[in-house]
């Protein structure tokens, strides 16, 4: 009696523990920018700059060129600035976003998602998850689900310390969309909760996040099509100059 007890408990954990998935995540495989039909390029002055330009780009078929959609919006970076994701830099580079650092990440990185305080969107195409009260963003580097955004009552691993209590964070996760940096994998100090979201106002930098005008970015959220590999391009004007043919990005001119 006491085994069978014993193995019920088990499933009963594993089935709490694992009930987190049914949640928009980034997806198990990264899809790699050659395969993507849409691009947000956003771009600052240089490394230390907290305001920059966002631009819309997309096109018909992998072998297409980008074309421009829409006009440049402005956006916010982190208080510290730009700096280089790991998972997404020049073999050159020396210097990288880390925990805490106050930049935001350069590179490209897949939008898996979307998030807000209301119910999704009828004009919104990418998953959607609906902020509520229980509802956090891990960044505790050594927690189970550092740089994931959770339940609270639905995972059956409690593990962290520091966290983002989101639907406490008013404005600016009253939209938002998920930026798939340090997602595949997750690696621990390598920086989390990375999103587009809404702005406090165009002089007031983030934490690490890219944020706009709320209209602006509703117009992104309702243009964004997963099915179209959407990706964040992000980084100094030199920089995108420096790899846009190598790395075959969207002409800026």
């Amino acid at each position: 009696m006491k085994v069978l007890s014993l193995f019920l408990a088990v499933l009963t954990f594993a089935f709490v523990a694992t009930a987190q998935v049914k949640k928009p995540q980034p997806p198990p495989v990264k899809i790699p920018f050659a395969e993507s039909l849409q691009a947000v390029v956003v771009t600052t002055k240089d490394w230390t700059a907290t305001q920059g330009t966002a631009r819309l780009y997309e096109r018909k078929s992998v072998k297409s060129s980008w074309k421009s959609v829409g006009d440049e919006s402005p956006i916010v970076v982190g208080r510290s600035g730009l700096a280089w994701g790991r998972d997404s830099a020049p073999e050159s580079a020396s210097e990288f976003k880390k925990e805490g650092d106050g930049r935001s990440p350069a590179g490209l990185f897949p939008l898996t998602y979307a998030f807000g305080m209301i119910e999704k969107p009828q004009t919104l195409k990418l998953p959607y998850r609906k902020i509520d009260e229980h509802t956090e963003c891990v960044d505790d580097v050594n927690s189970f689900h550092y740089n994931k955004i959770v339940g609270r009552l639905q995972v059956g691993i409690f593990d962290w310390k520091s966290s983002e209590k989101m639907i406490q964070i008013k404005p600016e996760y009253d939209l938002g969309v998920f930026v798939a940096y340090n997602s595949y994998p997750v690696v621990k100090g390598n920086g989390s909760c990375i999103f587009l979201h809404v702005w406090k106002d165009a002089n007031t930098a983030t934490s690490g996040c890219t944020a706009m005008e709320r209209g602006n970015l509703e117009k992104i959220t309702a243009w964004l099509d997963p099915k179209k590999n959407p990706y964040l391009i992000q980084m100094p004007k030199a920089e995108y100059a420096k790899y846009q043919k190598s790395w075959k990005l969207p002409n800026l001119k």
